[in-house]
């Protein structure tokens, strides 16, 4: 927002402007990202979160209905969950008024990251839990290591969408078209 206009010689009143506008939570002066509350870092990884969950959870159905082995699962699950992840971002900014182009941009800037580690972790967890890869989707063991894995994820993934808004990077991509 160009504030060139009011600005007569003195001091910028960040204080002031911040309570106009809403961005006391996260934004500092000249624009940088610094201030990220924790609840800001959870509800941007809860929403990747939510996107890799359905495209993971997916990934496994559709590759233990058609009796794949672990690896095309998995990588159909992983795709899947960066497909999910993605368009979750991308629905918003389009919403927003974005063009498809710049959407995926955003998408893609906002996402990449926080879907990559939760997904290292996630199938990590998975791939080391005794049995749960050779566990059926009727198993408790198949469960609760992907709900298991997922828990663990958001709570790696938060301190780093923390950081990565902090810096303007991830999501905070996504807060100018709010």
């Amino acid at each position: 927002m160009d504030h060139s206009a009011h600005h007569t010689g003195t001091a910028h009143d960040q204080a002031a402007h911040e309570g106009r506008h809403g961005h006391a939570d996260h934004t500092m002066p000249n624009g940088a990202h610094g201030r990220v509350s924790w609840a800001m870092a959870a509800k941007a990884t809860l929403h990747c979160l939510t996107g890799c969950a359905i495209g993971e959870i997916l990934g496994m159905v559709i590759g233990t209905a058609l009796m794949w082995g672990n690896v095309p699962t998995m990588v159909l699950a992983i795709s899947l969950a960066f497909l999910f992840g993605y368009s979750f971002t991308l629905f918003a900014v389009r919403r927003a008024g974005l063009d498809f182009k710049t959407a995926i941009k955003v998408a893609l800037a906002a996402d990449t990251v926080s879907i990559a580690v939760m997904e290292i972790v996630d199938n990590s967890i998975i791939a080391l839990t005794p049995g749960a890869m050779d566990a059926h989707l009727s198993d408790g063991l198949f469960w609760a290591a992907l709900l298991g894995g997922f828990a663990v994820a958001f709570l790696i993934t938060t301190p780093v969408n923390k950081w990565m808004i902090g810096r303007g990077k991830g999501h905070a991509v996504v807060h100018a078209y709010h």
